[in-house]
C-alpha cells in the first residue's frame, strides 16, 4: 500500500514541476473520485425520484409529460453511467502509470486539458485529428 501524498487545499498542477509526479497524480485521483461520487449520488437521487413518481396520473397529458421527463432523466443517467466507467478507466491508468499520456502519440496531455477533462485520453491535437477522421468516415 502506498503512503498518502500530502496535497495542500489550494494545490493546482503546474507546468514547472515534473509531469505526472506524485502530487499531480494524487490531485487528479482525488478530482476523479469526487466527480464519480457526485455522479453516483445523482444516480441514487434519480432512482429514489423515479420510485416516488411511479404513481397513477389520471390526466393523459400529465401522464405523457411525466413519461417524457422520466425518459429524459433516464437518458441523462445513462450518459452519466458511461462517464463513471470512463472515470474508472482513468483511475486505472493512474494506478498503471499511464495517466496523462496520449494513447495515440504517447505524448503528455496538457495539464490544462486534464484539469478541464480529467478523463481525456488524447492530446488536443490527436483528439482533433480523430474527430476529423470520424467526420470524414461518417459522411461516406
Amino acid at each position: 500500500m502506498k503512503a498518502e501524498v500530502f496535497l495542500p487545499e489550494d494545490y493546482r498542477p503546474a507546468e514547472d514541476e515534473p509531469f505526472m509526479n506524485e502530487r499531480q497524480l494524487e490531485y487528479f485521483r482525488r478530482k476523479l473520485l469526487a466527480w464519480k461520487s457526485e455522479l453516483l449520488d445523482n444516480s441514487r437521487e434519480t432512482l429514489e425520484g423515479l420510485q416516488d413518481s411511479a404513481r397513477n396520473v389520471p390526466d393523459i397529458a400529465d401522464r405523457a409529460s411525466e413519461e417524457t421527463d422520466r425518459a429524459l432523466e433516464l437518458r441523462t443517467r445513462d450518459r452519466q453511467r458511461k462517464l463513471v466507467s470512463k472515470i474508472d478507466a482513468a483511475l486505472r491508468r493512474i494506478e498503471n502509470g499511464e495517466y496523462g499520456y496520449c494513447e495515440v502519440t504517447g505524448e503528455p496531455i496538457s495539464l490544462r486539458r486534464l484539469d478541464a477533462r480529467p478523463i481525456a485520453t488524447m492530446t488536443l491535437e490527436a483528439q482533433e485529428r480523430h474527430e476529423r477522421r470520424e467526420k470524414v468516415h461518417r459522411d461516406d
